[in-house]
């Protein structure tokens, strides 16, 4: 079977203004969720051994660490507290001054 690959379709479709401002308004979402995957990992936990240490469920950690949700504070404190780090939250100007 033969076709066009989802990375393909990707490339190709940053170039049309819309579908290039979506993806770049979910950023913020993808990089929570890498951060949270890469916490676990380095604490050396799966999804149900870090969900055990927050008394929660598997299937929560995996909606965490899908970016499909957005965690509130206290989740994200329980979160670090189990990955043994601490939660640090920081504002950082857009690559563009608003003025």
């Amino acid at each position: 079977m033969t076709g066009t690959s989802l990375d393909d379709l990707h490339r190709q479709w940053l170039d049309h203004p819309g579908y290039k401002a979506a993806y770049d308004a979910l950023e913020p979402e993808f990089a929570l969720a890498s951060t949270l995957i890469k916490a676990r990992a380095w604490a050396g936990l799966t999804q149900a051994q870090l969900a055990e240490r927050m008394h929660t469920t598997q299937t929560v950690i995996a909606r965490l660490e899908s970016g499909k949700v957005r965690p509130s504070t206290r989740t994200l404190e329980r979160f670090a507290a189990a990955t043994g780090m601490r939660l640090q939250i920081s504002f950082e100007p857009f690559a563009t001054a608003i003025t």
